[in-house]
Formats: structure tokens, C-alpha cells, sequence
């Protein structure tokens, strides 16, 4: 394998990955924020949704300041901006894969006190072995420079580490390659096991079968359950590609699509988690649009009645004209 070589970063693909990164930050950051907000909409599916919004949140930060930068040597802010990368990307695959386990247990074992019992083993897992990883490399001087071999500007793994590729699996593709297998079986099961269900009731609830509303969020809920492992794996499949490609030393892991590719892949999970979980959620998608419209006739009303000063009730609550009145 070669270690010499460095793949460029053109503009245009800084470009096209800085506006990936902007709208994976701005799309977890409504994710979080809706949370926020609305809080009969505080299930615990919805919280797990937001601790990875969190990882992602911080992985677009860090990506994008990687991008922009462009390192070309091991400096500092190098090696702050791989660990911070590597602990935020490696703690949104399992974030990723916790809600997989949650949502299966939930509905597929029908335990709900076994699932949110899960939520703290989740939280130990999902940020304890990132931060123990992250850590145990930076001491062991292994993340830094890695000529955008395997990355897009940003720092990762040192190219020059000998042992480069056992880090480059315990700083994200093992983990990568794990999510690969356990989402589609995960989301399979729970796919099969609400058709079953819908069909049972279907058999004695004719009523509610036919019920379009009711097939609407069935349908809904199907699509949902379909698209986030193949969102996952098209997404991710990229680096994935350009890291095997780096193992048979190919030159083909720079070409300039193939990068492009695998830079937007890798800072689009926020923006397709708020797609999926927002804008494609008809009751935060209804708020949504009450809350902008509630802004734009706000916007619209005081543009039509200006601010007056003149009109400006005095301490005791009387305008000057009123004032005047009384006086004569």
C-alpha cells in the first residue's frame, strides 16, 4: 500500500461537501430543537433520534472545518479536528444501530420495559467506546494526516502509521461494516412483524382496514422502515469503497466523483435523519408550517401597522393626545 501519495481536493467538491455539512447541522439542529419545543412529542424513540442528531450535529462541524481547511501536515487543529470526527462518526453508528435494537424489542418483542431499560446501555456503549477509542489513539499518536486518502481534507488516521488499517477498523469501518449487517436484518423483522400484525387486525377490523387515513400512516410508517438502512448504506457505501480501494492500493480511490461522492455521503446523515423523521412526519411537518405561518402573518401584520412612537403609552397610560384632552 502506498503511503506517499496524496488524492487533491478540488473546489468544487469542497463546495459541494461544505453545503452538506451546513445542512446536516441545520437538520440535526431542528431535530433538536423540536424536541425541545414540543414537549408531548418526547417519546423515547424520539430521544434516541436526538442523541444522534447530537453525534451528527458535532461530525458536520467538524467535517466542515476539515473540508475548509484542507490539512496538508500534521498540525494541531489537525489532529483536534480527527478526534473530534472520529469520536462524533463513530458514536452516530451506534446511535444508529441502538434505535434499530429499540424500535425491535419495542414492537417486535413487545417489551417496552425491556427497551427503555436498554436506553442506559445505550448511552455507556454509544459514548463510552467511541471516547475510549478516540482516546486510546491520540495517545498512541495515530490520528492525524492522511492525505485525504481515505477522507475529503479532513484528518483521520495517520497515512504514515504503520499500523494504519487496524485503526482505520477501530476508529470507524469495523463499526461501519457492523451497521451494514444489523440494520437491514433489524428493520426486516420489524417490517415483516407489522405487516403480520395489520393483517391479523385487517381479518377482524375490516373497517379500519379500508379506513384510507389508516392506510396512509401504514404506508407512511413501511416507507420509513424501508429507506433508513438503504439511506444508511447509500450514503456510507462510499468511503467504504474508497477504503478497499486503499487496501489494494488502487488509484482509482482518487477519483475526483468518487471522492465528491464519498464526502457528501459522509456529512449527509443529519440532513436525511431531519427528512425522514420531520419532514416526512406529518404531525411535526403540520407544526412546522402553523409556526411559520404564525411568523410570516406576524412579519405581514407589523409591516401593515408600523411601530409609532407618538403612540407610545405614557407611565400612567395615557398617549400625549389623550393627555391633552383631559386637560381642556
Amino acid at each position: 500500500m502506498s503511503s506517499g501519495n496524496q488524492t487533491v481536493v478540488h473546489i468544487s467538491e469542497q463546495v459541494a461537501v461544505l453545503i452538506s455539512c451546513t445542512l446536516s447541522f441545520l437538520g440535526s439542529s431542528l431535530i433538536i430543537c423540536t424536541y425541545i419545543i414540543w414537549p408531548d412529542l418526547r417519546t423515547t424513540p424520539r430521544k434516541l433520534l436526538v442523541y444522534l442528531s447530537l453525534a451528527d450535529w458535532l461530525s458536520a462541524l467538524s467535517y466542515a472545518y476539515g473540508v475548509w481547511r484542507v490539512f496538508d501536515s500534521d498540525s494541531v487543529d489537525c489532529v483536534a479536528q480527527g478526534a473530534i470526527s472520529t469520536f462524533a462518526n463513530t458514536s452516530s453508528f451506534f446511535w444508529t444501530v441502538a434505535i434499530a435494537i429499540y424500535l425491535y424489542v419495542f414492537i417486535v418483542r413487545s417489551n417496552q420495559r425491556l427497551a427503555d431499560s436498554l436506553v442506559l446501555f445505550f448511552h455507556l456503549v454509544s459514548w463510552c467506546v467511541p471516547l475510549a477509542i478516540t482516546v486510546a489513539a491520540l495517545c498512541l499518536n495515530k490520528i492525524g494526516y492522511d492525505a485525504s486518502e481515505v477522507s475529503v481534507g479532513w484528518c483521520w488516521v495517520r497515512i504514515q502509521a504503520p499500523d494504519r488499517v487496524l485503526w482505520m477498523l477501530l476508529t470507524g469501518k469495523i463499526w461501519e461494516f457492523l451497521a451494514y449487517l444489523t440494520l437491514p436484518v433489524l428493520y426486516i423483522l420489524i417490517k415483516r412483524h407489522i405487516h403480520r400484525a395489520h393483517a391479523a387486525l385487517s381479518e377482524y377490523r375490516p373497517i379500519l382496514a379500508s379506513s384510507p387515513l389508516s392506510h396512509s400512516f401504514t404506508s407512511m410508517a413501511d416507507r420509513k422502515l424501508t429507506l433508513i438502512p438503504i439511506i444508511f448504506i447509500v450514503l456510507r457505501i462510499w468511503s467504504t469503497v474508497r477504503f478497499l480501494l486503499l487496501l489494494v492500493d488502487s488509484p482509482a480511490r482518487q477519483n475526483p466523483v468518487l471522492v465528491a461522492l464519498h464526502g457528501i455521503g459522509n456529512t449527509s446523515q443529519g440532513a436525511a435523519n431531519c427528512i425522514m423523521f420531520v419532514l416526512f412526519t406529518q404531525p411535526l411537518r403540520a407544526r412546522l408550517s402553523a409556526a411559520l405561518c404564525c411568523c410570516c402573518h406576524k412579519g405581514h401584520a407589523e409591516a401593515q401597522h408600523p411601530y409609532d412612537p407618538s403612540h407610545r403609552p405614557l407611565l400612567g397610560g395615557d398617549t400625549p393626545a389623550q393627555r391633552e384632552d383631559n386637560t381642556s
